[in-house]
């Protein structure tokens, strides 16, 4: 079982919080945050990036979280209402960029891959000081070709709405070693394994073991930002094997977790 200081904590809707900050301009900056930091409720009338170079964020809203490690950055659409959670000491580094400028054409948040040219340019960009100076814009300019070419990665965890989808959706996520089929899970919860297929299907756009993978790899994201041993955090997440996790990491990021930035 997974111990209570290890689970991964996600607001199921961030717009059932009680307070929603409205902050017309996203900022520009870089700022750290401590292990266990969090950033409530709120929405900009601009687009945000949104990078990591040190630690995960997750970035949740109404549809799901979306989990970043610094090879990833996360595209926040203008008008989003989205909390944030750290692990690990982070270093955040914000990109805001007016409505009208989506280089992505994306409406919806997404994680980008982040190469080294695009980090070193991100962290260039908001480390340095807005004073629209020439050297500044054409910063910018190249910093926007640079996500242009950025591919989108496949890293969110959607949040269902369907209450048999979100009573089995919470068992796991208080347990992702939880290695249970889903006919077992459905007999736990008073469902057949074929609705509850159908259901993952049409509430949430993946199969439940495409969502119990997307589910392990984020609480991996989060034990990995703590320190926590490579193969402790296999065995906490549901691997049959260190060798096992680190096969989809390394498919998954690009790399493998042992060589994965610690908080």
């Amino acid at each position: 079982m997974v111990r209570a200081e290890d689970r991964v904590v996600l607001p199921i809707n961030c717009h059932t919080m009680t307070q929603i900050r409205h902050e017309p301009v996203a900022p520009t900056r870089t700022q750290s945050l401590a292990p266990g930091a969090a950033i409530d409720a709120h929405r900009h009338d601009d687009h945000q990036i949104v990078y990591a170079g040190r630690g995960v964020l997750a970035v949740t809203t109404s549809a799901g979280s979306w989990g970043a490690p610094g090879t990833r950055a996360i595209w926040v659409p203008a008008g989003t209402v989205h909390a944030h959670q750290t692990h690990g000491e982070l270093e955040l580094h914000l990109v805001g960029l007016p409505a009208t400028e989506n280089p992505l054409a994306l409406e919806t948040p997404t994680v980008l891959a982040v190469g080294p040219p695009l980090r070193e340019l991100i962290v260039a960009y908001t480390g340095a000081q807005d004073d629209n100076s020439p050297e500044r814009a054409r910063l910018r300019a190249v910093l926007l070709n640079q996500l242009r070419a950025s591919p989108q990665q496949p890293l969110h965890l959607p949040t269902p709405t369907a209450p048999l989808v979100q009573t089995l959706c919470n068992i796991l996520h208080a347990d992702p070693a939880d290695s249970r089929i889903l006919a077992e899970l459905g007999r736990e919860i008073g469902a057949s394994d074929r609705t509850l297929s159908r259901l993952f299907r049409s509430e949430l756009g993946m199969t439940f073991p495409q969502w119990r993978t997307q589910l392990r790899l984020h609480h991996a994201l989060v034990l990995l930002a703590d320190n926590t041993p490579v193969t402790a955090v296999a065995h906490r997440c549901g691997w049959s094997s260190a060798s096992a996790f680190i096969d989809v990491f390394r498919r998954t990021f690009g790399h493998t977790p042992g060589t994965y930035p610690r908080g």
